[in-house]
Order: structure tokens, then sequence, then C-alpha cells
């Protein structure tokens, strides 16, 4: 279980931002991101819908107590999830839903950051992910932050990290304006 590099380069700003609360790890998966940042002593929300991969990342943790779990359907129609939940940084790795880009904004911290990366529209000429609705537009993540500090952005072909294939991305690391 390798730990995104984006995650790693970016720990000095997530650590400083975790002073003000919780990292959350949104559709966390395995936990890769979250797992490496609790043993970096940040405090980690692991976000999922599947209750046995949160029980899974809580055996490999054994009750550390900077861990916290939350079982949630992020794709729920008409439902905010993130509504009444504040974060000092999100993570989203693999994972979109348009409809979470404005709540997940608003969840975060003034001074709080977004790391993000998925998928972009090339992606298919590689692989999997092939579904549109789950791909990003060229330019659509620094669109959507526009107003926020962007601290790193890249979109283009890489090698995956943890499957040595060619992969089309889009990253974003994003400061909340604020005080």
């Amino acid at each position: 279980m390798q730990t995104s590099n984006l995650i790693k380069t970016t720990l000095p700003a997530i650590s400083q931002a975790s002073r003000n609360g919780p990292v959350l790890d949104l559709a966390c998966g395995s936990g890769r991101n979250g797992i490496y940042l609790i043993k970096q002593g940040q405090p980690v929300v692991f976000a999922d819908r599947r209750q046995a991969v949160l029980d899974d990342i809580a055996q490999d943790l054994e009750g550390n107590e900077l861990a916290t779990f939350w079982a949630v359907n992020l794709e729920h129609p008409g439902c905010n999830p993130l509504a009444g939940h504040s974060f000092a940084a999100i993570l989203v790795f693999r994972y979109l839903h348009r409809p979470l880009f404005a709540p997940l904004k608003a969840s975060v911290k003034p001074r709080g950051l977004v790391v993000y990366e998925t998928f972009t529209i090339d992606q298919p000429r590689f692989g999997r992910p092939s579904n549109p609705n789950f791909l990003l537009r060229p330019g659509e993540l620094e669109d959507t932050f526009s107003n926020w500090n962007i601290l790193h952005s890249f979109e283009g072909v890489t090698r995956s990290e943890t499957g040595g294939r060619d992969q089309a991305i889009a990253q974003i690391v994003a400061r909340k304006p604020g005080c």
C-alpha cells in the first residue's frame, strides 16, 4: 500500500493546516494516504460508504486515537453529507462526484487545504475508468478552485505509483482564503 507522492510532498502544508482540526480522507478506499498521515501524527477522519473497508483500516491502525471513522454515502441524491462538518484539510484521490465540489469547499476551514487527484478524460487511452461522469475535463480542478490559493497543479500523463502503468490525471493542492 503505497502513499501518494503528492501527500508526501504536501505533508508540511497538511501538518500546518491540521493544527486547526482533522484531515478528512474522503472516499478513502484502502486508506493508504490517511494511514500515512496518521503515522506522521496527523488526525484523520476516514470516510467511505463501505463499513468493511473502514473496519479493515481500524484494524490496521490498532486503536490509534488520531483516527476517526465515518461510514457515509457521499452520493445520496438531495443530501449534503458534509453539511455541519468542517475540516482543516480534505484529501480526495481517485474519486469524482461533482455535486460534492461546493459542499467540499464549504467544509474546509479558512486557510485549510484541499489535496485532490483523479483521472481526466484522457484516461480511457490507458484503461479504466472510462465513464466521462468520473473523469475530469481539461482545467476543471483549477476552475473549481480558481478563487483559492493554488499551491500545486498538474494535469497530464504520468506513471501510476501503485500499478506502474501510464495514467491521465489532474492534481491540485489549494488553500482556502481566509484569516
